[in-house]
C-alpha cells in the first residue's frame, strides 16, 4: 500500500519537530530517515508555515545554509529564529555546523 503525501508529511514533521532548539538537520537527513528525497523534505517544510507546531526553520541544506528562506513571512525570518535559539548564522550559512548538526537516526 502506497503511502499518502499527507502521510509522509506528517512523518517528516514528527522528525522535525524532535530537533532540539538550538540544533538544526538537514533535508537530506531527514529524507535518509523516512526514506524520501531531500527534495521533498523541501515540499514538506514550504507546506508547514501555516503550522506554527512544525520548526521549519530548524531544517537547512547539507552545507548548513538557509535555502528555505525565501519561504518565510520575511526574508530575514529563518534567521532569526535560529539566532533567538542559539544558533550563530553568518551569510546564510549556520556557523559551526558540524557541531550544530542533528541527525535524526542518531
Amino acid at each position: 500500500m502506497a503511502t499518502s503525501k499527507s502521510d509522509l508529511y506528517e512523518r517528516i514533521y514528527a522528525i522535525v519537530k524532535k530537533i532540539p532548539k538550538g540544533r538544526v538537520s538537514s533535508y537530506g537527513a531527514i529524507g535518509d530517515y523516512v526514506s524520501t528525497s531531500p527534495r521533498v523534505v523541501g515540499y514538506a517544510m514550504n507546506a508547514a508555515h501555516t503550522r506554527k507546531d512544525v520548526p521549519a526553520h530548524r531544517v537547512v541544506n547539507r552545507n548548513g545554509m538557509l535555502t528555505g528562506k525565501h519561504h518565510f513571512s520575511t526574508p530575514y525570518e529563518m534567521e532569526e529564529k535560529l539566532k533567538k535559539e542559539g544558533v550563530k548564522v553568518k551569510n546564510d550559512t549556520v556557523i559551526d555546523f558540524e557541531i550544530k548538526f542533528w541527525d535524526p537516526s542518531s
